[in-house]
């Protein structure tokens, strides 16, 4: 069995923590960054990217890059919010299946559920670098007006990233 983590899974960046002695660490990537951006690009090749290489090619590739995908986890596509966002993202929104949201960059298309598995799975590959050990685990914040299906589509998320969510906390 491994570790347990915790996510605080926010609109533009993420951070992974765990507990030493009682008290919650922030964990570092690689390059000792602490804060993950909430960003995933899509190269020339189809290769995904996550995080602070996606937040770069965010600048020179916009249409490639997905930012701040929660505030379309498990909205309606006819929402006045879903609407909004439309207007002021330069990767593509569109209508998913059973009236959800679809984002498109690079002739690609994810629901924001896998989107955002694609951050919780970098910030898991962040712990299990960090710790040097399995995790398989997390809690995970939420704002406090996420409602049922923004919830369920966070979990939903966890569980395409491989991690089983132990919880989800209010911000």
């Amino acid at each position: 069995m491994g570790k347990a983590i915790g996510i605080d899974l926010g609109t533009t960046n993420t951070a992974v923590a765990v507990l030493v002695d009682g008290r919650p660490r922030v964990l570092e990537d690689d390059k000792g960054y602490k804060v993950l951006p909430s960003c995933v690009s899509i190269l020339d090749g189809g290769e995904t990217v996550v995080g602070q290489q996606a937040r770069i090619l965010s600048l020179t590739q916009p249409d490639r890059t997905v930012q701040a995908v929660k505030r379309l986890v498990g909205r309606r596509f006819d929402s006045d919010e879903v609407d909004r966002i439309r207007r002021r993202v330069a990767y593509g929104v569109q209508p998913g299946p059973e009236g959800g949201a679809l984002v498109s960059m690079a002739g690609q298309t994810f629901t924001p559920t896998e989107v955002s598995a694609l951050v919780l799975r970098h910030a898991k590959r962040i712990a299990e670098a960090a710790l040097g050990e399995e995790v398989d685990a997390a809690v995970i914040t939420v704002p406090a007006y996420f409602n049922h299906q923004q919830r369920a589509a966070t979990y939903e998320a966890a569980k395409i990233a491989g991690l089983r969510c132990d919880r989800l906390l209010n911000e």
